[in-house]
């Protein structure tokens, strides 16, 4: 066999192998939408077909009936995006703007019947990661069902988020930043819908705000997450003092050092982490470390610096990331420190760069949902959330829903946080 021959083959069989693996790929896309279309008949037989009342009730373990609330099926560990969209269903400046957004038009000809989307910044005109979201928020809630599959929503986030394609475990903090970052981008592009009164063209925008537009124009995304971080980077040589703004949806916030030490049975357990404690660690000074070392446009060299984060402008909803992972030289540990953390008044006002021009109700944050890693390490375990609605607390695992008390939400030990930001006229709620 000559050397042309052989290379031939080499690359027929390299070509081969490469078209098979797409064509897997397409079929298992186009297994699961037909999936999603024989479970939407499904669906709506099954609504047509449900009448009695106790279908729509969910117990706790004390036999707390839970009315109207909805759970989501797990599709093949979806835990991680269930205990998302629950958390954000109970976001109400969020999801009721995506509840009120109409539905998509629909094409005429031969595929009339079939819904129109747009998807525009995902090159993608047959799915729509907001219509799909939208339907989802809206099954949600309405007791109409034990629960809902995601199938439909599932398989536009398989064709626009190929990290998340297939069906292992993934990070819920990931997802939940994809899914924003989509929802953002496709809202800019979007025909879709009028856009939200707080987003109207003809209000004034304020310096700060416009800071906090990711990637262009602002949505109902940055308009509900959107902060502002000020970085300040203090050169040690020098002394040159370098300030950036970055604009962010959610905070990461380590878990201080002095609180990962695991205590046996014998010892005494040492103080409790607070949220507090580690919205300081994430604002105090810090000096950057040999790795990190900062480019003096003054020294035009890299120098020993510090670095320190203020928080510039505060969301509407402030999201809390705590950062239980951490690679090692061969996996990712989870750090199982419990962090304890407010259910009212979260004052935010000593991470300001200006404290003094912000009013002190601005300032102050209530929860409104909590996401639960289950688990040793964050390819495995499972995740829940809790949920505030209509004051009172649900815990949300997979199609299972309970009220549970604010003490069981008190001793879960948090992955993610949601605060919404209290109003001039809102009061703390009673439970």
């Amino acid at each position: 066999m000559t050397e042309n021959t052989l290379n031939y083959c080499t690359a027929t069989r390299m070509n081969d192998t490469k078209l098979g693996h797409v064509q897997r790929v397409r079929e298992h896309l186009q297994s699961l939408e037909n999936s999603v279309s024989n479970t939407d008949r499904q669906r709506k037989r099954k609504q047509s077909d449900n009448s009695s009342p106790d279908s729509k009730l969910k117990k706790d373990s004390d036999g707390t009936v839970a009315q109207s609330a909805t759970g989501l099926r797990n599709l093949g560990n979806t835990c991680f995006m269930n205990a998302i969209l629950q958390s954000l269903s109970n976001i109400q400046v969020f999801s009721c703007y995506f509840k009120e957004l109409p539905s998509v038009a629909l094409r005429s000809g031969k595929t009339a019947g079939r819904r129109m989307y747009h998807t525009r910044s995902q090159g993608d005109s047959s799915v729509s990661l907001v219509e799909e979201f939208r339907k989802t928020l809206c099954s949600l809630w309405q007791g109409s069902q034990t629960a809902f599959s995601t199938d439909a929503l599932f398989y536009v986030i398989w064709k626009i988020m190929p990290s998340f394609r297939g069906y292992q475990q993934q990070d819920a903090h990931e997802f939940l930043r994809y899914l924003l970052e989509h929802l953002h981008r496709e809202m800019q592009g979007s025909k879709n819908g009028s856009p939200s009164p707080a987003l109207s063209p003809d209000r004034p925008k304020h310096a700060s705000e416009s800071k906090c537009c990711i990637n262009g124009t602002s949505t109902i995304v940055t308009s509900v997450f959107g902060g502002v971080l000020q970085n300040e980077v203090y050169c040690l040589i020098c002394g040159t003092e370098s300030r950036k703004f970055d604009p962010f949806l959610d905070l990461s916030l380590d878990i201080p050092s002095q609180f990962r030490i695991k205590f046996t049975k014998d010892q005494e357990p040492g103080p409790t982490c607070t949220l507090n404690d580690c919205l300081q660690s994430f604002t105090d000074l810090e000096e950057l470390d040999e790795t990190e070392l900062y480019m003096c446009h003054k020294c035009k060299t890299r120098q020993k610096s510090t670095k320190k984060f203020w928080i510039q402008k505060l969301p509407k909803v402030l999201c809390l990331h705590l950062k239980r992972f951490h690679w090692t030289a061969f996996l990712r540990n989870k750090i199982d420190t419990y962090v304890e953390f407010p259910m009212r008044g979260l004052d935010m006002k000593s991470f300001l760069l200006e404290p003094e021009n912000s009013l002190l109700e601005n300032c102050l944050y209530d929860l409104a949902a909590v996401v639960v890693h289950h688990g040793s390490s964050i390819g495995s375990g499972h995740y829940t959330a809790y949920g505030l609605h209509e004051h009172r607390w649900y815990h949300f695992n997979d199609s299972t829903v309970t009220l549970v008390s604010e003490e069981a939400v008190l001793k879960a030990k948090a992955y993610i946080l949601f605060y919404t930001e209290r109003s001039d006229q809102e009061s703390p709620a009673k439970i």
